[in-house]
């Protein structure tokens, strides 16, 4: 079975620095996804400090991602990277099951 999220070696790379910095009780990065943005969907990433019994745990280059179980579904396949650029440095789900993305690239929508 393939996993729910891969990861690129930006994004895990980012991820350890992130979690390096993290308080203590960090165990890993919380994937999420909330309605709302413009397209009705939108990613949230967030420390996640207990393990939730209902996460999936995904372990990929040396890093834990926790996923939302209600995430599940609207993150199959997806692969996270992270883009530095010259002014901003974001984390991109490139997500197959995204059938619209609004113009600020802040929330999608699937169907």
């Amino acid at each position: 079975m393939n996993p729910i999220i891969k990861l690129s070696e930006n994004a895990a790379n980012r991820i350890k620095e992130i979690m390096s910095s993290a308080e203590k009780d960090a165990l890993g990065v919380r994937v999420s996804v909330k309605s709302g943005g413009c397209a009705g969907m939108s990613y949230v990433m967030e420390y996640s400090k207990e393990l939730n019994p209902n996460d999936e745990v995904i372990e990929d280059k040396g890093v834990k991602v926790f996923i939302d179980s209600a995430a599940v579904m609207y993150l199959l396949g997806t692969e996270m990277d992270y883009k530095k650029e010259d002014f901003s440095s974001t984390f991109v789900f490139n997500n197959p099951n995204e059938k619209e993305r609004c113009g600020c690239g802040e929330s999608f929508k699937v169907e």
